[in-house]
């Protein structure tokens, strides 16, 4: 599995990338993930990737030439990529969509940011866009994060199969209560298996 993010901020993900297990899957060469600027491909002194909205209002926009030219440049080298833009307004982020990018060999995560992204992008450059929250985010790093963790621990061999078949989502449902030793913390004890579940 080959994740490309394309952001302005790709100072943001080295420490996630670098811890747990995902850390892990990149180091057996199960999945990799390569951070671009999409300042890369702005022109000018000051490699200006946002403008003001056209016609006024509030906030900025990125701009469509930089973005376009950086998921150009992304399809390039990931020919078979699904191409995926975070953005509040996106279809929902679930467990079976998780499940579905998990099946893709390639995926490009567009971090939306600001009010957000050239409307002329969105109409031809990506296949979706994809939200994962009813919230609004300062940007779509942490969004894209969520979307490679979730999609890189069903990939096979990063965890144990056997791990992936009753956690919760998995079967529409949530896991029940959890314990560990010791049995009695502080007259808080570990309740005793039902008898039909024996």
């Amino acid at each position: 599995m080959r994740f490309r993010i394309l952001t302005l901020f790709a100072d943001f993900f080295p420490s996630p990338l670098g811890s747990s297990l995902i850390a892990k899957a990149i180091a057996r060469g199960l999945i990799t993930v390569d951070v671009r600027n999409i300042r890369d491909h702005a022109t000018g002194a000051h490699h200006v990737a946002d403008d003001a909205p056209y016609g006024g209002g509030q906030g900025m926009v990125l701009k469509v030439e930089p973005v376009v030219a950086a998921i150009e440049a992304a399809a390039g080298e990931l020919p078979a990529a699904r191409k995926l833009l975070l953005s509040p307004r996106g279809r929902p982020f679930t467990q079976s969509v998780a499940a579905e990018l998990a099946r893709e060999a390639e995926i490009v995560l567009v971090c939306g940011h600001y009010e957000g992204v050239d409307e002329r992008v969105i109409e031809s450059d990506v296949d979706e866009e994809l939200s994962v929250g009813d919230f609004v985010l300062t940007g779509g790093e942490l969004g894209a994060m969520i979307v490679v963790d979730a999609v890189a621990r069903l990939v096979p061999g990063v965890i144990d199969a056997a791990s992936l078949e009753h956690e919760s989502h998995t079967e529409g449902l949530l896991e029940g209560p959890q314990y560990t030793r010791p049995p009695d913390f502080e007259g808080k004890k570990v309740p005793a298996i039902p008898e039909r579940l024996l």
